[in-house]
């Protein structure tokens, strides 16, 4: 039993996208006995590449189910088959990133289409769906629209079980259903991991943690350690069986939180901005006897936020930077980014200290002190780096700032 499958997404960032339509026929070997086609409210903004491309539009989705409502409906059509798409990897992507926002496992045998016609319609001069469909006479109306491409994947699905000889469908299924090799192995372990910035751990067997730093994309460097051939990576690739991670919204977050766990490492930073003869200018601290207004790990760093104030009529006023930048009798609370969609960061100082930091959901109200005092955690130490860069969090504007309620 097959479920041929077709998904439209929004043309988000990867990892991020959301699905803007599905089609699924579920195929006996013989018949179509079910099918499941619709449109789907995304949530988000649809790119104008794809609203060109699929002709889906904003206005067309705004009425349609959100995944949740449809969700069971996947689930019944899909129970007990193997799912077959053109490009399978990401069709089952979508799947299983758009089950887990509802903090559900989605897993199913798979079977790509792409592979098999290469091995058995050899020597095609393109093998996307369009051009092959086309190459081999296989008619594809709408494409680029889930129905219209998972109807033309299902009549490819057809000729290659009728070309199949040697039966290379039922092998395709069953290695991919019983294969426990090293590249199944890393495909297990990061397809579902996000580009996101975040704490990434590697486990063994018993679930001790054999590997763990802070990372700004946890899906790339993950595949950098499986493609490392230093002695360090390879024991770690033998021995991981689990990879788990945890997202912290903002990189000063993310630094607090190795400070409270006694892991943090000192920061160099070599190069400072600094202001001479009415002008700006990042140079090495080393050079210079005062102090610079704020320091940077690189030349380029601090030359971009150079330029970023040289672009700014009012920061080349060099008192006013430093008025801007100043920490010093502040009571606020600082929101930033949360780990996920329906969260936020915050950050509290008083009296210019920083003093805890935490999370909140956005349905929740923050407003007075002792729900503050609920949810903060509180910062052990505050390094000469982490001031550093809430300096530069307040040149970039990177928070949201209200005033920080009385006790």
């Amino acid at each position: 039993m097959y479920t041929i499958i077709d998904i439209e997404s929004n043309g988000a960032g990867y990892r991020k996208e959301s699905i803007i339509e599905v089609a699924i026929f579920r195929y006996d070997g013989h018949t179509i006995t079910d099918q499941f086609i619709s449109l789907v409210n995304p949530e988000s903004d649809i790119t104008p590449f794809v609203q060109k491309l699929t002709k889906i539009t904003p206005k067309m989705v705004k009425s349609a189910p959100k995944f949740h409502e449809i969700a069971k409906r996947i689930i019944e059509i899909t129970d007990g088959t193997t799912l077959v798409g053109h490009n399978i990897d990401f069709d089952y992507r979508m799947l299983r990133q758009s089950f887990k926002r509802l903090g559900y496992e989605f897993k199913i045998n798979t079977l790509d289409t792409i592979p098999l016609a290469k091995k058995l319609i050899p020597d095609q001069d393109s093998y996307s769906l369009g051009k092959l469909c086309k190459s081999i006479g296989i008619p594809l109306i709408d494409e680029h629209r889930a129905s219209g491409d998972a109807r033309a994947t299902l009549e490819l699905f057809k000729l290659l079980k009728t070309k199949d000889n040697s039966k290379e469908i039922i092998q395709q299924h069953h290695e991919e259903s019983n294969a426990k090799n090293y590249i199944n192995k890393i495909k297990e372990l990061t397809q579902d991991l996000p580009s996101e910035k975040g704490f990434l751990y590697f486990q063994n067997a018993s679930g001790a943690i054999i590997f763990e730093e802070y990372v700004d994309d946890l899906f790339k460097v993950s595949k950098k350690i499986f493609n490392s051939k230093s002695k360090k990576f390879v024991e770690i690739q033998n021995e991981v069986e689990q990879i788990t991670y945890e997202l912290t919204g903002t990189d000063t977050i993310a630094k607090l939180v190795l400070i409270n766990r006694n892991k943090s490492k000192k920061q160099f930073l070599p190069y400072g901005l600094f202001y001479k003869n009415d002008k700006y200018l990042v140079d090495k601290n080393s050079k210079h006897q005062e102090k610079p207004i704020l320091k940077f790990k690189n030349f380029s760093q601090g030359n971009k936020v150079k330029n970023y104030i040289n672009q700014d009529e009012l920061l080349k006023n060099h008192q006013l930077l430093e008025k801007t930048i100043s920490l010093k009798n502040r009571n606020e609370i600082w929101i930033g980014k949360g780990r996920n969609l329906g969260e936020k960061s915050f950050l509290i100082l008083e009296k210019g200290k920083l003093i805890g930091f935490g999370y909140y959901e956005l349905y929740h109200q923050i407003q007075s002190r002792e729900k503050l005092n609920k949810l903060q955690i509180e910062v052990k130490k505050v390094t000469p780096e982490i001031t550093n860069e809430l300096k530069l969090s307040l040149l970039k504007k990177e928070y949201e700032i209200v005033q920080l309620p009385e006790k």
